[in-house]
């Protein structure tokens, strides 16, 4: 399976994926059980792209890293007027490291990297997430629309598969099929929040740089 050269994509226009606003079952998410912690927490968001997800993170009262591997699409998300609660930097999530954040958001990465690395991808969530944080997101596990090759990017997953790989490290708090979607993802996504184990090894550090 060939790697995706996201830069060329964002370079041509190709994306697809953009839809020009916050993904709807974050908004959702800051309005529900899990809202009152993202908007206290140090938020890393990887494979930001435009960094519409950053920015609502940022206006809910989240100081927020966006991070993705394209320049231009980081070029597109600092052209927007700043919140004021967000940076952009460049990196590969998968071989990323930072001192701690208290949470992840994830929206199109994991179904945007090979199925194979999907395993790092957990992995780099433990060790970039400090103790009792917690990675939330929305994981796209039909994501094929009508133009779309089925064998991706972007890539299916299913529940089973998802809470397999993040298990040696978080324990699943809270799940549901969202309420609030893009046209045409309704029904197609799973919205979940879990927690950091705090006694599984591969820690970023206790506390270093996050809540306490």
């Amino acid at each position: 399976m060939g790697m995706t050269d996201w830069d060329a994509r964002w370079r041509e226009g190709e994306t697809p994926w953009d839809k020009g606003e916050p993904a709807p079952p974050l908004l959702e998410c800051l309005d529900g059980p899990d809202g009152e912690f993202l908007a206290g927490a140090r938020v890393l968001v990887p494979g930001c792209g435009s960094g519409h997800d950053v920015r609502a993170l940022a206006r809910a009262g989240a100081t927020v890293t966006g991070l993705d591997l394209s320049p231009t699409a980081l070029e597109v998300a600092q052209s927007f007027p700043e919140v004021g609660g967000e940076t952009y930097l460049p990196g590969d999530f998968l071989e990323w490291h930072s001192e701690c954040f208290d949470a992840v958001w994830e929206h199109t990465c994991f179904c945007a990297i090979d199925p194979a690395d999907r395993g790092r991808y957990a992995a780099a969530a433990s060790r970039l997430i400090r103790p009792a944080g917690r990675l939330v997101g929305v994981f796209y596990l039909t994501p094929w629309d009508p133009d779309e090759e089925p064998d991706g990017p972007p890539h299916a997953s299913d529940r089973d598969e998802i809470v397999r790989h993040f298990s040696p490290w978080f324990s699943l708090i809270r799940e549901k099929v969202p309420e609030r979607a893009y046209p045409g993802r309704e029904g197609r996504e799973w919205l979940v929040a879990m927690e950091r184990n705090t006694a599984e090894p591969g820690s970023c550090g206790r506390g270093a740089g996050g809540l306490s």
